[in-house]
């Protein structure tokens, strides 16, 4: 039975496709985007949590670690304090047991990913099928990249079209195109992200170049697919009208017109989740974009004849 590391199934999500879904978020991504608002979703292993505000300081995980990669506890308040540079994990020395989870008594800590087989994830998607009814809603994989687990997600889409489930897939686009033509056998919508149009930049941004990604929305705009593009917004780096002129002609330039482009402006809402992850985040301190700072941007993309919108 085909199994995926799934880090959260999220239910009555109203941002990624059309009406209510349910969000299923493979664990795994090849890419490292800097303003990476899911960071938990980023390795293909199990993670650990560690929700400094739950944390009673009581001593037990530290006594229930074989590794000695337990901090000793401190007094609460100051454990708990904005500007604490106190961490419970020694992330060097961890292996992820997770006996120190088995140990906490106020879920402070919390294991991040766990494999779940096809039918445990279908069993929760359909218990929603009446929202998705009466919505114009469904299921959307996403992640991580769901091409990095392509066999699972193509079985996945496969399975919920089977139960007349709406299917949208959340993707970089990176990976190979036979994956992608795959689940296009079965998806209903793509969401396409698109970071950036010069390769060096989206390199510089992500970790990797963008040649296969530009290739397979070109290969999938050539099936006919539905495809929403989103656009994440950040400030200095893809923001400008002359940017954004160049996705324009780029988006008009392929094979068939996309359904939709959704402008999703740079928030930092995420920064728990770093802190949780022991991770020091480099645009924590950078101010959350406004959905006005997009007006502008959308409204060019409306004059050009695209259906554009601000999301989240």
């Amino acid at each position: 039975m085909k199994k995926a590391l799934i880090s959260d199934i999220q239910f009555y999500s109203l941002n990624d496709g059309p009406g209510i879904r349910t969000n299923v978020f493979l664990k795994g991504c090849p890419l490292h985007c800097e303003w990476c608002h899911n960071p938990e979703t980023q390795p293909p292993t199990p993670e650990l949590y560690w929700k400094r505000m739950l944390c009673a300081q009581c001593g037990r995980c530290m006594e229930a670690c074989p590794n000695d990669a337990i901090n000793a506890p401190i007094d609460p308040g100051i454990a708990m304090d904005s500007d604490s540079t106190y961490h419970k994990i020694i992330r060097d020395r961890c292996n992820n047991c997770m006996a120190c989870v088995k140990a906490c008594l106020y879920d402070a800590l919390v294991v991040v990913g766990e494999d779940r087989s096809i039918d445990d994830v279908i069993g929760e998607v359909v218990r929603d099928a009446p929202f998705y009814n009466n919505s114009g809603g469904g299921m959307t994989i996403s992640g991580g990249e769901p091409l990095l687990h392509h066999e699972f997600s193509a079985e996945l889409a496969r399975r919920a079209k089977e139960k007349g489930i709406n299917v949208c897939v959340d993707t970089s686009g990176y990976g190979s195109w036979e994956a992608l033509e795959e689940l296009a056998r079965y998806a209903d919508i793509f969401l396409f992200d698109l970071k950036h149009l010069d390769s060096n930049e989206h390199k510089r941004r992500t970790g990797v170049g963008n040649r296969e990604i530009l290739e397979n929305l070109q290969k999938l705009s050539a099936l006919g697919e539905r495809i929403w593009i989103r656009l994440p917004v950040i400030a200095g780096y893809n923001d400008s009208m002359d940017y954004m002129k160049g996705v324009v002609d780029f988006l008009k330039s392929l094979p068939n017109p996309v359904e939709k482009v959704d402008l999703l402006p740079f928030h930092n809402w995420c920064q728990d989740k770093y802190g949780w992850l022991g991770k020091k985040w480099e645009m924590k301190e950078i101010d959350a974009m406004d959905y006005g700072d997009c007006e502008t941007i959308r409204r060019m993309f409306e004059y050009s004849g695209f259906t554009a919108t601000v999301g989240s």
